[in-house]
This record gives C-alpha cells, sequence and structure tokens, in this order.
C-alpha cells in the first residue's frame, strides 16, 4: 500500500483545490459539512473530558466560521454542551446555511462580548486558509478573549492572526490543536509553537496536483530503506569516503562517520590531516583512515575517492584559504561519484553558486546548507527564506544543477527540473547543536551508498535525522540531547520502520497525519 499523499499548501494553492472540487461536481455544501464533521470526530478524541464539560466555538463570518458553525451542530446532537459565538456581519450563502441548520437544531449562542458560559474547550473558527495581516474588529476582540481564557484552544485550519502562507503572527492564540483539511498548509509548519498539534483529516477533495511538494511520514522512510539481501558483503553495502577533519576539528567527520555506519554503511573511511587522524584512529577504531595533508590528494586517498559509492565533503574541512582548492581536488579525483557537499564545503563557495554547478555537472550531487549557508552560497536566492524555503531550495537547485536540502523548520528538498519536492516535519530543538549537520551528511551518503536516488535520499536523510532525534529527546531530553544521542537512536528507529513495513498501522478514517508539537524540554 503506497503511502498517503500529504500536500503541502499555500492558501492560494488550498483555493485552487476546493474550486476544482466544486468543478468536479463536489458541492462546498459537502466539503464543509465532511469539514464540521471531521473537527468534531478529532475534538471529541483528544478532549473527550474537556469536551463532555462545554464548548464554545468563537466563529467568523467567512467559511471558517461555516465550519464551526457545523462543528456546533455536530457536537449538540452528540448531547455536547455547546455554544457559538458569532462575529456580526454579512457572511457567504456557504456559511450563512450552516448557522441556519445549527439554530434550527437548537444550538446555543452567546454574544461575543458578553459573558461566557463556563466551558473547558475552545474552538478558532475566526478565520480560515487565506486570511492575512492582523486581525480587526471584532475578529480580534475575539482572539484577545481567546486568548485570555486559561483553556486549551483547538483551531481550524489555524489559529486567527497567524499567516498560514509566511508563518508570520499577527497576535495568534497558542492552539493546542489545529485540524486542518487534504493537506498541510505551509504556515503551520513554519509556526509549530503556535499551531501546536497539526491534524490533517479527509473531508472528500480530490487528488491533490503532483507538482506540490509532498510531506514526508514514516511510511515513506520506511518504504524508501534499502533492505539488506542475505548474501549481501562490505562491499554492496556502499563504501563512503568523508572528507574533513581539520585540527581542532575532528569531532564532526567523527559524527559523520559514525552515522553513516549508524545508517548500514559497509565502508567508511575519513580522510583527514595527518595530525587529526591520531585521535580518530583511537577514538573509533571501526572507521578506516587516510592522510590528506596538502597539495593533491595523495595516491591512497585519490583511489578510495573514484572507488567511493558516495563521498562526502565539508565536516570540519575549515576555512582557511585552501578549503576551495581541497573541495575541487577531492570532486576531481572522486568524478561520477555520488557527492554530499556540507558545511565548510558549501561555505568555500560563498557567492560562486554558477562555478560549483560546474563541479557538480553529471554526478548526483547533494547540497545541505542551513540558512546562514544558504545566504552565503546563494545571496541572490536569499530575499524571504525564512518565510518561504520551498522557493528559496527549488531556486537554488536550478542555480546548482543539485539536489537541495535546505535545513530548518521545516526542512525542504528542491531538485533540479522538479522544484521543490519534499517537506520534512520531524525532529525538536534538541537538533539545533552543533554536529547535527555532520551526522546528517553521513546518513545521506550512507543512502545514497545504497543506491538511493539524490532527492530521496536527502528527504531519508532528513526523516531519519529528525525522527532519531525524537527518539533521543525521550531517552535524555531535548535540553541535553548531544548529536551522538541522536546516532544511538538509529537501531531504535530502524526497528520501528521494520515493524511499521510488516505491519503498518490501521487507517483511523477521517485522520491523513498527526504532526505533534516538537518537544521544548
Amino acid at each position: 500500500m503506497p503511502p498517503l499523499t500529504i500536500p503541502v499548501l499555500t492558501p492560494a494553492e488550498a483555493a485552487a483545490w476546493d474550486a476544482r472540487a466544486e468543478a468536479a461536481g463536489i458541492s462546498p455544501d459537502l466539503l464543509m459539512a465532511s469539514a464540521g464533521r471531521a473537527v468534531a470526530s478529532v475534538l471529541l478524541d483528544r478532549f473527550p473530558h474537556a469536551a463532555r464539560q462545554g464548548v464554545l466555538i468563537a466563529a467568523g463570518a467567512g467559511n471558517n466560521g461555516g465550519d464551526g458553525w457545523v462543528l456546533s451542530r455536530t457536537l449538540h446532537r452528540l448531547g455536547v454542551p455547546v455554544w457559538v459565538a458569532a462575529v456580526e456581519g454579512k457572511g457567504g450563502a456557504l456559511r450563512d446555511r450552516a448557522e441556519a441548520l445549527a439554530r434550527a437544531d437548537g444550538v446555543r449562542t452567546v454574544a461575543l462580548d458578553g459573558p461566557w458560559p463556563a466551558v473547558t474547550l475552545l474552538v478558532d473558527a475566526l478565520l480560515g486558509t487565506g486570511a492575512a495581516g492582523p486581525p480587526r474588529g471584532a475578529v480580534a476582540q475575539a482572539v484577545e478573549r481567546l486568548r485570555d481564557l486559561a483553556l486549551p484552544i483547538c483551531a481550524i485550519d489555524g489559529p486567527t492572526g497567524l499567516d498560514l502562507e509566511s508563518g508570520v503572527s499577527h497576535g495568534a492564540p497558542v492552539a493546542a490543536c489545529s485540524i486542518t483539511f487534504g493537506g498541510l498548509r505551509r504556515g503551520q509548519l513554519l509556526a509549530r509553537d503556535e499551531s501546536g498539534d497539526i491534524v490533517v483529516v479527509d473531508i472528500g477533495l480530490p487528488l491533490s496536483d503532483t507538482a506540490l511538494p509532498e510531506f514526508v511520514t514514516d511510511d515513506h522512510a520506511a518504504g524508501w530503506l534499502p533492505p539488506f539481501a542475505a548474501n549481501a558483503y562490505k562491499g554492496s553495502r556502499g563504501s563512503v569516503v568523508i572528507v574533513g577533519g581539520a585540527p581542532g576539528m575532528v569531532g564532526a567527520i567523527r559524527m559523520a562517520g559514525r552515522s553513516a555506519f549508524g545508517a548500514g554503511a559497509g565502508l567508511v573511511h575519513l580522510v583527514a590531516p595527518a595530525a587529526a587522524l591520531i585521535d580518530l584512529a583511537a577514538a573509533e577504531p571501526d572507521l578506516q583512515t587516510a592522510a590528506w595533508d596538502e597539495g593533491a590528494p595523495p595516491e591512497r586517498v585519490a583511489t578510495l575517492l573514484a572507488r567511493a559509492d558516495a563521498v562526502v565533503i565539508g565536516p570540519g574541512l575549515g576555512r582557511g584559504a585552501g578549503a576551495r582548492t581541497r573541495v575541487e581536488a577531492a570532486l576531481a579525483a572522486s568524478a561520477g561519484v555520488s557527492v554530499v557537499l556540507d558545511a565548510d564545503a558549501l561555505t568555500a563557495f560563498q557567492g560562486a553558486g554558477g562555478a560549483l554547478r560546474a563541479l557538480l555537472a553529471s554526478r548526483a550531487a547533494v547540497l545541505t546548507p542551513h540558512l546562514g549557508e544558504f545566504r552565503a552560497l546563494f545571496p541572490e536566492l536569499s530575499a524571504g527564506i525564512e518565510h518561504d524555503p520551498w522557493t528559496a531550495a527549488a531556486r537554488a537547485a536550478e542555480v546548482a544543477g543539485a539536489v537541495v536540502l535546505l535545513k530548518g523548520v521545516p526542512s525542504v528538498v528542491g531538485g533540479p527540473g522538479r522544484g521543490a519536492w519534499w517537506t520534512i516535519g520531524a525532529g525538536n530543538p534538541g537538533l539545533a547543536t552543533g554536529g547535527s549537520g555532520d551526522v546528517l551528511s553521513g546518513l545521506i551518503a550512507a543512502f545514497l551508498g545504497q543506491g538511493v536516488p539524490p532527492a530521496t535520499a536527502a528527504a531519508l536523510g532528513a526523516q531519519t535525522l529528525g525522527r532519531a532525534g525524537e527518539i533521543a529527546a525521550r531517552r535524555v531530553t531535548v535540553r541535553a540531547m548531544r548529536p551522538m544521542d541522536v546516532v544511538a537512536g538509529l537501531p531504535d528507529l530502524w526497528r520501528a520502520w521494520a515493524i511499521r513495513r510488516a505491519a503498518p498501522p490501521a487507517p483511523r478514517a477521517p485522520v491523513l497525519l498527526e504532526l505533534l508539537r516538537p518537544r521544548s524540554e
């Protein structure tokens, strides 16, 4: 059974999807009814006791408010105490029909600015996906009241005041959960703290546009992870060579090597200056080493690079005057071999994306910049990157002629000729430490060495890092996490994914995806 497709949408793309549904004969009334009932299902599943003690729905004048009216009618019919505080104003016909049906069923209402009943659960149905800018008038007052109450808030689409395209918050209340329809909205992934747990539900929309970025799930990752044949040997599991490790920076290359082994590589060689290898050999006896001090790579190193299945250049490479020359020499010696460029190997080409493209021609390559490295490498593409990493990754992939994994919250994979490809939301703030990127580069190299295509290897590496980071956080807390704790979490992740492949969890309609708020402690 193939993984579910969860698209990542802008408000305009969400509106186009709704329009396509209507053109296909799916009535907006049916979609709204399905949406409101799906929200009721999630709400009662997540907050059963709070809901039984009373729910107040703040409903706007648009379709988001219409979803709230359908929700109120559903809860009322189930015997849940529910009240609607509605924004006065002219609504659309669709929303008005939902309100009329709820009122006819006896749903109780309260004034938006009057006394509210003593409920234990709030629903924000004020503004939907297309809203932008700060809330105004009665909506702003309603948001203020929601924010002042020390009660859990369930937001339909997202908390009011959160721009669901850019992730900018205009005083949005913090939601315990956001329930959205068909796919994820970009702003939800850019503002994880405000969005809370994100639940995507099915409401009967047609299949999404295949050109949209797709969210990576454990089902994707478990299916991508290549199995080992019974007669596997070290050569068939992939040979990885990692170039870096300047004196004083051996930890980076060490972590990359460990993670490559943790992801199943058959052979891992660390190439670094001779002075650095003494410490490496003592600390990591299962990692083989080769010395490269200055000038062209010595014969043994050149042979390793040429025969490798995947090469990583960058962990602990240093930013000295010869860094770029060293990267160019390593690329020349490994012509045709899949390559991952990370950290200092990217910084060495500051503002020279075109030159890098020429060096990467005719080979599989993955670049893994974080925001700072991206700005250095692609300054002309960096405007607005915090609010639109999808466009930035897609354009950078065209400039570099390589897959670009733009690391962040979320991480985005862009590919030449494909645009923004995959979106990854796994992980937590414990990964915001020096060394996490080195672990990631080792993972991606191991997958490349095992024959996984570049864009898939990048997405699989990012999902692996994030999920192993979540395992590490449960063991040692987010605050105390170190990159080696992430590597230590890999065996549990491989076991979990093996179980998932053998016995996939049963579908739970209408829920398509549950994305929990990242751990913070």
